[in-house]
């Protein structure tokens, strides 16, 4: 029987698809979500706990009554733009929230962390494509809360012996559908998701700018099925194991596309037109956000297997059939 790891955010859109390939190796999984979009996720492979990490006593009654070996944190708010709404709750639920779990690691002797990071620590790109030494510049508060993150943990690591890897992901998408598993936000604001409930519902799918420099004037983003990087923490986990250093990698196929190039593939993927328009630039949107993922690959040996474009979008598509809005 393998060790046990415990999953924070593990009822969401990556934690479910990483406990899933977890349980599928081997591993013993303990959950402990919010359940803060709503999602339904009660699998009889783990064990889920509803409740909040900074809720007093919650993590010290984990720790003491399963034998955690590795922490995996996806625990945070992720929406860009309410965190420039409401910065308060994101350093309180992100930082300090993360500092509890850290702490509560140290006092359980369990010293190893897998940590959900973000490309928005780069903030707008000095370079394309960005590698892991690209200059730090998150525009908001969001980014700015997982730089934070990634700055304790390497303090961390240097006073108490933490070993980590720090996954800084471009742009999740897709789904298994097969296992029930899928992007699940409420509010959605990813793009695949909106693109394809304006399909599946008929609805205008509204283009956030065109005027951008690129070639067709659309934003262009490098996106990562969330198989492939459930993987990445696989092989993170094992790598520290290995007694490998603690360390960041970027999480990105190298390959960008723009919305237009997205709507062009869905509709085909979908078999259906879209309408669209087109708005005004959403604020802090870079044109293009595209990765160097040579370091993790060359370190770790991972390699996306799932994120060819039309992959992506039809299991994107299959997952939104079953599966209707909130």
């Amino acid at each position: 029987m393998k060790k046990t790891v415990l999953l924070t955010g593990g009822a969401g859109y990556i934690g479910s698809h990483t406990a899933y390939l977890l349980h599928t190796l081997g591993y013993q999984l303990v959950i402990v979500d919010t359940l803060h979009h709503h999602q339904v996720f009660s699998p009889a492979w783990a064990t889920v706990i509803k409740a909040d990490i900074a809720q007093p006593g919650i993590l010290a009654s984990i720790f003491q009554q399963y034998p955690i070996h590795a922490v995996m944190h996806f625990a945070g708010f992720i929406e860009v733009g309410e965190s420039v709404k409401y910065p308060d709750q994101f350093y309180h639920n992100n930082v300090v929230a993360t500092l509890h779990l850290l702490d509560a690691m140290r006092q359980h002797d369990v010293n190893t962390i897998i940590f959900s990071s973000t490309c928005a620590v780069y903030g707008t790109p000095v370079y394309v494509p960005m590698d892991e030494v690209h200059p730090f510049g998150p525009v908001s508060p969001y980014g700015k809360t997982k730089l934070a993150i990634e700055y304790i943990l390497q303090d961390y690591a240097q006073a108490f012996g933490l070993r980590y890897a720090a996954l800084r992901y471009f742009n999740a998408a897709g789904a298994l559908p097969q296992q029930g598993l899928g992007e699940w936000h409420n509010p959605e604001t990813h793009v695949i998701p909106l693109l394809l409930r304006a399909i599946q519902q008929q609805k205008t799918f509204t283009i956030l700018g065109d005027d951008y420099d690129t070639p067709d004037g659309t934003c262009i983003r490098d996106y990562v099925h969330v198989l492939d990087i459930a993987q990445a923490h696989i092989l993170a986990l094992e790598y520290l194991e290995r007694g490998g250093p603690s360390d960041v990698f970027n999480l990105g196929t190298g390959t960008g596309y723009s919305v237009r190039e997205l709507i062009e593939a869905a509709q085909n993927v979908c078999g259906r037109t879209l309408i669209t328009t087109v708005a005004s630039r959403r604020p802090g949107d870079a044109p293009v956000l595209v990765a160097d993922a040579h370091k993790v690959q060359s370190v770790l040996g991972w390699q996306p297997q799932h994120s060819d474009l039309n992959n992506i979008l039809a299991t994107a598509w299959a997952w939104e059939q079953r599966h209707l809005p909130l």
